[in-house]
């Protein structure tokens, strides 16, 4: 019982911090912070803290022969495509609200792929989920008045992450059976930076101030987004899959989306309206409902 009592804390702060991780974000992107270069120095942050805690806890950090593969398609995945993906979708979008929203629709497109591909069956309430998601995605969408310039385009680009982070799911399954949570993640994020290398040191350091990429306006929430929404984070939410199951587990997504916009709110980052708060909870709900009888 406290084994999952703790499961369900450690999903329910994983949420708070990723509905945080979407306004540090914007900020950085407000700064004009490349992309290219505060997302490897988050990842490789995130991956070096884990391989400290993990040689300090004495875990088997040694990859099995046929592996190797398996972390470097995961780690394409899911740091690398996910979070270019993510990143760009709030640059483009211009709403940590929005992009929260379209990334919580990850159960959703899970449950497409297991019909579709595992032929997995799904109820009358599972559909109507869907149905009811993508209406309280409209509402909310065809209602933002502050839009960024290609909003649409971040729209598609935010789906592409959603996919990433789908497909990344079957390779965090199998290496869950030999490798602990904190491991995986760490070797996630590791060869993640080799990944993002390339990126961070020709477009990322190109016009690199020491002045504003070394003060605290920017180290804050690259450093907050490493070792909290980053390390931290994605070991709890490891650990809460599997204690809780994926089912379980994929519903706190649906409270991502409320957690930005009144993050938001508190720190004076957005404002939504009456139709948009009805939209995001439309979408929640239609969420919640595409995983009620898998529960």
């Amino acid at each position: 019982m406290n084994r999952k009592l703790f499961a369900y804390l450690a999903a329910t702060f994983t949420v708070l911090l990723w509905g945080m991780s979407y306004i540090w974000v914007d900020r950085l992107l407000g700064l004009g912070i490349p992309v290219e270069f505060f997302v490897p120095i988050r990842i490789l942050l995130a991956g070096t803290l884990l391989l400290v805690i993990n040689l300090i806890a004495g875990q088997d950090i040694r990859i099995r022969k046929g592996d190797l593969w398996r972390f470097a398609v995961l780690a394409l995945c899911m740091p690398f495509v996910y979070f270019i993906a993510e990143t760009y979708g709030i640059l483009f979008t211009d709403s940590p609200t929005i992009t929260s929203l379209v990334i919580a629709m990850n159960p959703v497109i899970t449950m497409f792929v297991g019909m579709i591909v595992f032929r997995e069956k799904f109820g009358a309430a599972n559909i109507l989920g869907v149905l009811i998601t993508l209406g309280g995605l409209w509402m909310v969408l065809y209602t933002h008045t502050s839009a960024g310039e290609h909003f649409v385009l971040g729209v598609l680009i935010l789906l592409v992450a959603v996919i990433s982070e789908v497909s990344q799911l079957a390779f965090t399954k199998a290496l869950s059976e030999r490798y602990s949570p904190s491991v995986t993640v760490m070797y996630q994020f590791l060869i993640g930076a080799v990944f993002f290398a390339p990126m961070f040191f020709t477009k990322g350091i190109a016009n690199f101030e020491s002045g504003l990429y070394l003060s605290w306006g920017v180290l804050y929430p690259t450093l907050a987004l490493a070792l909290l929404c980053s390390a931290a984070a994605f070991t709890l939410w490891a650990y809460a899959i599997g204690k809780l199951g994926v089912a379980r587990t994929s519903v706190f997504l649906a409270v991502v989306p409320i957690v930005t916009a009144l993050l938001c709110i508190m720190v004076g980052e957005e404002r939504l309206g009456g139709l948009q708060w009805a939209g995001l909870a439309v979408a929640m709900a239609g969420i919640y409902l595409t995983q009620r009888e898998k529960v």
